[in-house]
């Protein structure tokens, strides 16, 4: 499936992605933040890369518990108090907050994971690098820094683990031993390798004149189309935000969250936005099955 969401032109596909995330960080409302985690893993989920949420799911529940645990412990504000604990007062205020943020953080991390499938390496270099060839490639680096340790260390600690260094084995002194290999041999490898990739683009010069672009990306009708009702809802999202819609004031007296017409009308609007992709996505891949 090659005209799917992924192929459409680097500049729609990221202004879809910071529209979303200026809206996880606007709108903080449940429903809303919950309307755009579904209609993400919808995506996700039609793309194929529904293990990479199931995989990080632990650390999903992890943050999650500790965000919803912690801001009741030590937020107080609120007038419904539920119960004390320590002497502390445990507010409704407080609890729904931390429901909330983990919401909002949840969408963010979301979007991260489609972002880093659907705007390749290449697509962030066409857009960036013949404005600022240097930071375009440092934050180009900085966003694969995670992932490329990761795979790195998997690999080490695979071929290690045949000379009998693991950290999941034998006494606490030789797992911190084990641990402390591993780490060397990974930053001796990550900084060789760095050193090299430094030699051969100083070598090659990069960044001494203008760059060029081997991969030439058209904007068709389709993409001006999706571009300009993405930036259309956008603006409309933006201004309802400004006005105040789509937002659950919790503190320092929780509000009713009851949708008025105003916030009817931003949510529709949310929901739109979300599902763009979803149709694309989503009628590339009937396409694909039933033209077997």
């Amino acid at each position: 499936m090659t005209s799917g969401f992924r192929a459409l032109h680097p500049i729609t596909l990221f202004l879809f992605y910071g529209g979303l995330l200026l809206s996880g960080m606007l709108l903080f409302h449940p429903v809303f933040l919950l309307t755009g985690i579904v209609l993400l893993i919808v995506l996700i989920s039609i793309q194929k890369h529904a293990g990479t949420i199931v995989r990080m799911l632990p650390l999903y529940l992890l943050i999650g518990i500790a965000i919803v645990v912690i801001n009741p412990l030590i937020s107080h504000r609120g007038r419904h108090i539920l119960f004390y604990f320590m002497d502390q007062p445990i507010t409704l205020e407080s609890v729904l907050y931390g429901v909330t943020m983990l919401l909002s953080l949840t969408l963010i991390l979301l979007t991260s994971l489609s972002y880093n499938y659907n705007v390749t390496t290449d697509k962030f270099m066409y857009l960036f690098a013949r404005l600022v060839p240097q930071s375009a490639l440092v934050v180009m680096m900085a966003l694969r820094f995670v992932p490329l340790l990761r795979r790195r260390l998997t690999q080490i600690t695979l071929v290690q683990r045949t000379r009998g260094i693991s950290v999941h084995e034998g006494s606490l002194t030789k797992r911190l031993k084990d641990g402390m290999t591993l780490v060397k041999v990974l930053l001796v490898w990550s900084l060789e390798e760095a050193l090299q990739s430094a030699d051969s683009m100083k070598a090659r010069g990069y960044g001494t004149t203008k760059r060029t672009t081997y991969v030439v990306h058209r904007m068709d009708r389709r993409d001006r189309w999706l571009t300009g009702c993405l930036s259309v809802l956008i603006i409309g999202i933006a201004i309802g935000s400004a006005l105040g819609w789509g937002r659950a004031v919790i503190y320092p007296r929780m509000q009713s969250m009851v949708f008025g017409v105003q916030d009817w009308i931003l949510y529709i609007c949310f929901c739109l936005y979300l599902l763009i992709p979803v149709i694309v996505e989503g009628k590339e891949w009937l396409s694909w099955k039933y033209s077997k």
